[in-house]
């Protein structure tokens, strides 16, 4: 559905168009002239952040990564939405993921209805940036939630966990810097000129924004890195233990079967006749038990 609204002093007009309907997408190609491309970029789940100008058409075209509120298979995911500038017009393009950035939008005009286009995207833009900030501590809690868990013992629920952080922050590292390689490649496009010094000062606040939003994604990713590769040399090393435990313990097993099978021959051997033979051979088990503990506990060691 296409829902218009005015600001600006009416100067300038913002469009809201649900991704889902086909129908309204035709009736914005036959009312605003708005290029096929410009519109499969809008209707694309997949595509990823870019920028373009068409000095002909006098259209701007931008794609945003913009957070979920809400997880998806226990991690956090990133959708793209598609704002594109002609003849005062703002079409932003929303779906069920990226819904709530229309409520920012909204939120910006009742406060300031004296901006135009580019500043009401510029400040949109700064506010989806920081809409990453509340995502990542929330990930730094759970890292430091599962570590605290993981100390006390690492399960294979716990390390799941670990994971899903891990997927969870691969969309957010990707998607922070697409936004803020996007935001700086707008300074090489023709429009950057043509925009007011206000205008360019809200781009690099959305700019700043941006690459803060990288380091802050860049460094919880580092952290949680490093902290899965210290739990996989731990179970490393765990694993390193008990093999070396279990190959002690089958080497000692096997003298006392080597020293009985001896004795159990039927052949003539010393104490085989003896009342204490048993005893004996059982000295003779646990002196070589004991030298081969002793011998191989060096080399470990």
């Amino acid at each position: 559905m296409e829902h218009k609204r005015e600001f600006n002093n009416g100067a300038s007009f913002w469009v809201q168009v649900d991704n889902h309907s086909v129908t309204t997408l035709t009736e914005l190609q036959e009312k605003y002239q708005l290029s096929d491309e410009m519109l499969t970029y809008s209707l694309d789940k997949n595509e990823r952040a870019r920028v373009e100008y068409d000095a002909e058409e006098h259209a701007f075209l931008l794609v945003y990564n913009v957070p979920h509120r809400h997880k998806t298979d226990n991690h956090y995911e990133t959708s793209p939405m598609t704002f594109i500038i002609k003849e005062h017009h703002l079409f932003s393009f929303t779906t069920d993921h990226t819904g709530y950035v229309t409520d920012m939008m909204e939120n910006l005009l009742h406060k300031n209805s004296n901006q135009s286009e580019y500043s009401l995207l510029f400040h949109t833009l700064f506010l989806i940036s920081d809409s990453f900030f509340p995502l990542i501590e929330e990930v730094n809690s759970e890292r430091m939630r599962l570590n605290q868990k993981l100390r006390e013992r690492t399960t294979n629920k716990n390390l799941l966990e670990l994971s899903d952080l891990e997927i969870g922050l691969v969309y957010l590292v990707t998607a922070t810097k697409q936004n803020a390689v996007l935001l700086q490649q707008i300074r090489a496009l023709s429009i950057f000129h043509r925009l007011h010094d206000n205008e360019k000062e809200q781009l690099d606040d959305a700019l700043i924004e941006a690459k803060q939003a990288v380091e802050m994604t860049n460094l919880a990713s580092q952290v949680i890195d490093q902290l899965s590769g210290a739990y996989n040399n731990l179970l490393n090393n765990n694993l390193n233990d008990t093999m070396k435990f279990l190959t002690i313990w089958s080497l000692l097993l096997t003298v006392p079967t080597i020293v009985t099978g001896f004795f159990g021959m039927n052949v003539p051997l010393p104490f085989s006749n003896s009342v204490f033979g048993w005893a004996i051979a059982m000295l003779i088990s646990l002196g070589l038990s004991v030298w081969m503990l002793l011998a191989m506990w060096r080399r470990i060691k």
